[in-house]
């Protein structure tokens, strides 16, 4: 068999490369601009990571430059974005915010300085009459609305007021509903969520939850944006009808999952309801991640709230409202048609999404340290800690 001949190096400068004649045309399509409200809160500033490394520009508002310094000046350097500061409750800044823009990205905060319904009612009348083409709205659920009805959480059924209020609008829109975030835990006493280091180095997670109370869990920072810039880039057609229903085929790419998805819809009452939970975790598999992840005992035991720093206004009625809703009565955490579906459309969304024991081996240590916990003195490799001794 005959052996091909080398033909040699062959001049790589294309002609077209160098004659300005030849160049192609300039790229006309126009930038896609996304508003995001409350950027530096931590669903907010993981949208504005992505939108921008995936080349929207983005109008990120916060209320003060002042308020997050550390995490304003990262967010300043993202390419395509601009910071606008204002606040929520100035009518003139609201109805400008939107202007221009075709798509927005909006989570409203439940505490002591804003009316959170007025706001979020604000915001989406804005919104509309700015022609916003694809409106995502954080939501939660209103555990009255359930069947049978049930107490409802304040600081989530305010939300759903609002929802209920962009759906009558005719807004195009999409509600995520969010799950519990990774980095709520903290060695620190936050309510709820506390890992208290022990004598021997491991930790104890002390919570009212039973533990084999089912708690969907999102890595905000890491898969929040990358599933919200998908719903953007699917589009208002797909995730533009009213959520009932899902429907799975598991073992199919992305595209074919999403296309199985079976749904009722009432095009007239506009806004898709999407669980983002990747996984949904006992306390008990909860700790046993971090063990796994840790190299170090951790255990879980029942105990009554507890409440051992000072917490927003307001804040009091929402953790003891979990305790009845969620602890004792065990209520859904997200609306009852939506639990079985969270992780399949939210892996569909996203697939590259980090689980719990990743969480809690690559980052949770980096977090304690950046705030200053005692315990990491003790030693825990880190990839920052590994790649400080390869120095």
């Amino acid at each position: 068999m005959s052996r091909a001949v080398n033909p040699g190096p062959r001049n790589v400068i294309d002609s077209a490369m160098t004659d300005p004649s030849q160049e192609p045309a300039p790229n006309t399509t126009p930038v896609k601009e996304l508003v995001v409200v409350n950027a530096t809160g931590r669903q907010a500033s993981s949208v504005v990571r992505v939108a921008s490394a995936v080349g929207y520009k983005v109008r990120a508002q916060l209320r003060s430059l002042k308020k997050d310094l550390q995490l304003s000046a990262e967010l300043r350097l993202l390419p395509n974005v601009t910071l606008v500061e204002g606040s929520l409750d100035d009518q003139t800044f609201v109805d400008r915010l939107f202007v221009g823009a075709q798509y927005a990205f909006v989570n409203t905060t439940p505490y002591a300085w804003t009316d959170e319904i007025a706001t979020g009612k604000s915001l989406a009348l804005a919104a509309l009459k700015a022609g916003i083409r694809h409106y995502v709205f954080s939501s939660l659920t209103d555990h009255s609305t359930h069947d049978p009805p049930q107490e409802s959480l304040p600081l989530w059924a305010t939300k759903f007021t609002v929802e209920q209020y962009i759906r009558q609008l005719g807004l195009p829109s999409t509600f995520v509903y969010v799950g519990s975030y990774h980095n709520n835990f903290s060695s620190r006493p936050y309510p709820l969520w506390q890992l208290t280091p022990r004598a021997d180095g491991g930790f104890v997670w002390k919570a009212p939850f039973p533990p084999d109370y089912p708690i969907p869990f999102i890595d905000t920072e890491h898969d929040l944006g990358a599933a919200v810039i998908q719903i953007f880039k699917d589009g208002v057609k797909r995730w533009g009808g009213q959520r009932y229903a899902f429907s799975f085929s598991l073992s199919s790419p992305r595209v074919s999952a999403l296309r199985h998805i079976s749904v009722a819809t009432n095009q007239s009452r506009p806004g898709f309801r999407i669980p983002l939970a990747f996984e949904v975790l006992t306390p008990l598999q909860v700790c046993s991640a971090f063990s796994r992840a840790l190299g170090r005992p951790v255990n879980y035991q029942p105990h009554p709230l507890e409440i051992r720093t000072p917490i927003p206004s307001g804040y009091r009625d929402q953790l003891e409202g979990i305790v009845r809703v969620l602890c004792e009565q065990r209520a859904s955490y997200f609306r009852p048609e939506m639990e079985g579906s969270a992780t399949e459309i939210s892996r569909a969304l996203w697939p590259g999404w980090r689980g719990m024991e990743e969480y809690a081996r690559e980052v949770w240590p980096i977090e304690e340290k950046a705030n200053g916990a005692s315990w990491i003195a003790s030693g825990v490799a880190t990839p920052a800690s590994e790649m400080e001794g390869d120095n």
